[in-house]
């Protein structure tokens, strides 16, 4: 099935026009629209930029060629806008959403929040996708009139919700916000937001195969059994028997992302065929999600987050760099706690006087603020080392 081209708009699409606007009110942008403003604002914020100092998986230290939270969320934007594309629905609302989801994260990747979560247990703990929120609400202060980006009702909406419905406990940011604008979050998300998601996964999912190729921490004969990747490599020895080691893995990735991308679209086809959602609205008030994979490769990405879990994410290289880099978040959370005078001037001046509460708040703001080399920079600074271990073999990286 082919996605390529624009189609015409879905009527279940987020329309700017018909935006429900910002907390604080402004005029409108003259020849850009209230999604496109919005992900021109992310693109220029403080947060956006730090990603490219933040461990996906691999530390920067590790190598050039492995993806950083910044050049992942890149990847999120284009499947976002080629699905929203193909489906007909607002394709800078997708990208403002795929380029904000992972603002929120603190350095050392799913480690790091771990440990940030560990330490503010007694204050209401820490969620990277809360922490999105709070980022383009209150922490990014760029403007005169107001805390925050002041992004569009239905982008804040999708930072929140693009896992769907929150029905359980809030997150202490949510719960905050909550207070202050009603983001409906009992409902399911516009489709865009949908998109994002659902980006999120198909993006990491190829290049997580890929960085984990190029580390050496598995072959492709270890996942050639696995279902739909099976097929495309064994389709791509057919046709090349003699390629070379970088162009296959570049190629099993190009065609991954491709069907999943193209299975998207058509499941997510077939779906509103049945349920003709005539607006946005009708989306929230569906009940179930409406982009989505079809069952069949529903299972084979599954298989590949099963692949990659113990393969990947829990190999003893990575998890040895992680546990040492998760030491550094517990550390600097102590350190700052017990000595305010620690943090920089304009940090330690806003948890002056605060309750100790108020105070855990701040410092978990300052760290998951910080990359992952400000963050060894300050261990080493306030306690003379920096404990990330490197890897006993060299790293095979293949080409660019």
């Amino acid at each position: 099935m082919a996605v390529a081209g624009a189609q015409p708009r879905a009527p279940w699409a987020s329309k700017a026009e018909e935006s429900r606007g910002r907390l604080f009110p402004e005029p409108d942008a003259g020849s850009r629209s209230a999604f496109r403003r919005d992900a021109d604002r992310i693109i220029h914020s403080s947060a956006f930029r730090r990603l490219a100092y933040k461990t996906q998986v691999f530390s920067y230290h590790e190598g050039d060629h492995f993806r950083t939270r910044l050049t992942h969320t890149l990847e999120v934007v284009q499947v976002a806008r080629s699905i929203a594309r193909a489906l007909g629905l607002d394709e800078d609302l997708a990208e403002a959403l795929a380029l904000a989801h992972d603002l929120g994260h603190p350095p050392f990747a799913h480690a790091g929040e771990r440990v940030l979560d560990a330490c503010m247990a007694a204050y209401g703990g820490f969620d990277h996708n809360a922490q999105s929120l709070r980022v383009v609400t209150r922490l990014e202060n760029r403007y005169p009139d107001f805390d925050g980006l002041n992004l569009s009702w239905e982008t804040l909406e999708g930072i929140v919700k693009h896992n769907g419905p929150l029905t359980g406990p809030l997150p202490h940011a949510i719960e905050v916000h909550a207070e202050r604008q009603d983001l409906w979050l009992w409902s399911w998300p516009g489709a865009e937001a949908q998109v994002a998601a659902i980006a999120d996964d198909i993006a990491y999912d190829v290049h997580d195969l890929d960085d984990g190729l190029r580390a050496g921490l598995f072959d492709i004969e270890e996942f050639a059994s696995l279902p739909l990747v099976g097929d495309i490599i064994a389709d791509i020895r057919a046709r090349w028997p003699e390629i070379d080691r970088s162009r296959f893995i570049h190629e099993i990735g190009r065609r991954v992302i491709t069907a999943l991308i193209e299975d998207v679209v058509a499941e997510t086809s077939r779906r509103a065929a049945l349920t003709q959602p005539t607006s946005a609205e009708a989306v929230r008030h569906s009940g179930a999600a409406l982009v989505g994979l079809s069952p069949r490769l529903v299972a084979a990405e599954r298989a590949i987050k099963a692949f990659l879990f113990p393969r990947m994410y829990r190999h003893p290289r990575v998890m040895a760099e992680m546990n040492a880099a998760g030491e550094v978040v517990r550390d600097l959370f102590h350190r700052y706690m017990d000595d305010t005078g620690a943090l920089p001037p304009e940090w330690r001046a806003s948890v002056a006087g605060r309750t100790e509460g108020a105070r855990a708040r701040r410092i978990a703001d300052f760290i998951a603020g910080q990359t992952d080399r400000y963050a060894l920079a300050e261990h080493r600074r306030l306690l003379g080392s920096a404990p990330v271990p490197r890897a006993d073999a060299p790293v095979r990286q293949g080409s660019a």
